[in-house]
C-alpha cells in the first residue's frame, strides 16, 4: 500500500500539473495539417463539415434549392401557359415517355391521343396512335407569357412536337396541363412558407426575447398569451382569421394576408424557445458586463444573446416551414385561402374534392406529390442543421 504523501507546511506553494514552461512554438509547427485544419476552423466551417456528413439533409437540401431556383423560372420551365385550355382533351390521363419506337431509338416521344365517349357513364376514354409519334422538343419556342408579369417570352425548357401534345401529368375539366400548373404553383406555396416564417421569426424573437430577459409581470403576461393561443384548434383559428379577409381583395392582398395569418399562428413556439435561451444567458458575466457598460436592453438581446443561439433558431425555422406549406394548403383545399386566378397547390388540389373524380381521374391528386416531398425535404434538412448546431458535439 502507497504512503501517501505528507500535507505542504503552511505557506508552502501547492503542487500543481501546469506546465510553466515556455511556450514551445515546434510543437504547433509540428501539428499535421489535418489538426490544424480542425483547430484553426470557425464555427461556421465545423457546421458545414458536421452538415453535409448527414447525406439525407445535405439532399434534401439540394432539392429544395433547385425547386427555389426553378420558381425563378417556372414559366420557362412550364410546357405550357398557366391558363391554356385544350379543349378536345379534357380529363386527359397522363402521358408515358417512350425513347424506342418499333425497336428503334427515337429519343423521347409520347404517343398521339384519340378520344371516344362512354355514352353510358359519359367518361372520356383515350387511346394512344401507336402510328402517331410525336417527339418531345427542348428549348423551343411553344406558348406566349409574360416572366414575372413583365416580360413578353416565348421560350420553353421543354415542348410538345408540333400541332401535339403533352400532358406529363393529365389535364383538369377545362383542358389545362396539370404539369404545368403543379410548376406554377410551387410560386406560391413554397414563398408563402418563407414569407410566413420571417413574419413569425420576427415576432418569436422580439416578444419571446423581452419576455426571457426582463421577465416579470411581462413575461407572465406573454406566457399566458402563448397558452391561450396554443389552446385554440388550429382549424377553427383559421376559419375565424380567414374569414375577416373582404372577398373584394386583389390576389396580391390575400396572398400576404394569408401569410400574417401563418405568421401569427406559428410565433408562439419560436417565442418560447427564445425565452427559455434567454433565462439562462442572461445570467451569463458577458450580460453583466453589458450592462455595467450602460448598453440597452435591445442591444444586450440583439447582439450579444440571440447570436449565441442562432444557429438553433434557423434550425427550428426550417422545421417550423413545412407547417406554414401545410397551412396554405389546408386554407386553399378548404376555400377560404387563395382564390383563382392565383395558383398554388392548395387551390390544385381543390379539384380533386369529390369522390367521383378521385374515383375517375386519380391525377388530380398528383398536386398532393411535391406537398409531400417538400415537407419531408424541409424536415430532414432541419434535422440536419440542428445536429450541426453544436459541432463540438
Amino acid at each position: 500500500m502507497n504512503k501517501q504523501s505528507p500535507l505542504p507546511a503552511p505557506g508552502a506553494p501547492l503542487q500543481h500539473y501546469v506546465s510553466i514552461a515556455p511556450f514551445d512554438l515546434q510543437s504547433v509547427e509540428a501539428m499535421t495539417a489535418e489538426q490544424s485544419k480542425v483547430f484553426q476552423a470557425s464555427q461556421l466551417r465545423l457546421m458545414w463539415w458536421k452538415f453535409r456528413r448527414h447525406r439525407l439533409a445535405l439532399v434534401s437540401g439540394i432539392f429544395l434549392a433547385a425547386l427555389y431556383f426553378g420558381i425563378l423560372i417556372c414559366e420557362f420551365l412550364a410546357p405550357y401557359n398557366l391558363h391554356t385550355r385544350n379543349m378536345d382533351y379534357i380529363y386527359s390521363p397522363p402521358q408515358q415517355v417512350h425513347l424506342f419506337h418499333n425497336g428503334q431509338l427515337v429519343g423521347p416521344f409520347v404517343y398521339g391521343r384519340q378520344m371516344t365517349l362512354d355514352m353510358d357513364t359519359l367518361k372520356r376514354n383515350y387511346i394512344d396512335n401507336q402510328d402517331d409519334v410525336q417527339r418531345i422538343r427542348f428549348f423551343c419556342k411553344g406558348d406566349r407569357y409574360r416572366f414575372w408579369g413583365l416580360v413578353e417570352g416565348d421560350r420553353h425548357f421543354v415542348c410538345p412536337a408540333e400541332n401535339g401534345q403533352l400532358f406529363l401529368a393529365g389535364t383538369d375539366r377545362l383542358g389545362r396541363d396539370v404539369f404545368s400548373r403543379i410548376i406554377y404553383g410551387a410560386r406560391i406555396s413554397l414563398t408563402i412558407g418563407l414569407v410566413g416564417i420571417s413574419f413569425s421569426f420576427l415576432l418569436g424573437i422580439v416578444i419571446g426575447g423581452l419576455a426571457g430577459y426582463h421577465g416579470g409581470v411581462f413575461d407572465l403576461i406573454v406566457q399566458r398569451i402563448i397558452e391561450v393561443l396554443q389552446s385554440i384548434p388550429s382549424i377553427p383559428l383559421w376559419l375565424a382569421l380567414a374569414a375577416i379577409m373582404p372577398i373584394t381583395w386583389s390576389p396580391i392582398l390575400i396572398y400576404f394576408g394569408i401569410t400574417i395569418i401563418l405568421g401569427l399562428i406559428h410565433w408562439t413556439g419560436l417565442a418560447r424557445a427564445v425565452r427559455s435561451k434567454l433565462l439562462a444567458l442572461r445570467e451569463e458575466d458577458y450580460v453583466l458586463a453589458a450592462q455595467l457598460m450602460g448598453a440597452s436592453s435591445s442591444r444586450i438581446i440583439g447582439r450579444h444573446l440571440i447570436p449565441g443561439f442562432m444557429s438553433h433558431l434557423i434550425a427550428t425555422a426550417t422545421i417550423s416551414i413545412p407547417g406554414m406549406i401545410l397551412g396554405e394548403t389546408a386554407l386553399s383545399f378548404l376555400g377560404l385561402g387563395l382564390r383563382p386566378p392565383t395558383t398554388s397547390w392548395g387551390i390544385l388540389l381543390t379539384e380533386a374534392r369529390s369522390v367521383s373524380v378521385i374515383a375517375f381521374y386519380p391525377w388530380l391528386l398528383l398536386p398532393m406529390l411535391p406537398v409531400i416531398l417538400v415537407i419531408l425535404a424541409f424536415n430532414f434538412l432541419g434535422d440536419g442543421l440542428r445536429d450541426a448546431a453544436d459541432p463540438y458535439k
